[in-house]
């Protein structure tokens, strides 16, 4: 389809987490609060599984975001 796109595509997030791996900052900002927390396995059948914890957060000034750590290849992506 010509024109078309994916949404909600994830991007590349900056983030400090603890030592328990509890995001802190999330792009620069502060984590004020985790609303919730869940692991995705996913794929585990094939050479591409996923495996990533997700995290949504309320930073500061009430933003509400979804970031992910990838516990495959590492790093942290911000999914909406």
């Amino acid at each position: 389809m010509a024109g078309s796109r994916r949404l909600a595509l994830p991007r590349r997030a900056q983030v400090e987490a603890d030592a328990d791996g509890q995001p802190q900052t999330v792009q620069g900002r502060a984590v004020d609060a985790i609303r919730e927390t869940w692991l995705l396995e996913d794929r585990w059948w094939t050479d591409e599984p996923l495996r990533r914890r997700y995290w949504e957060v309320v930073g500061t000034g009430g933003v509400n975001r979804v970031v992910f750590h990838d516990l495959i290849e590492g790093g942290w992506w911000l999914q909406r």
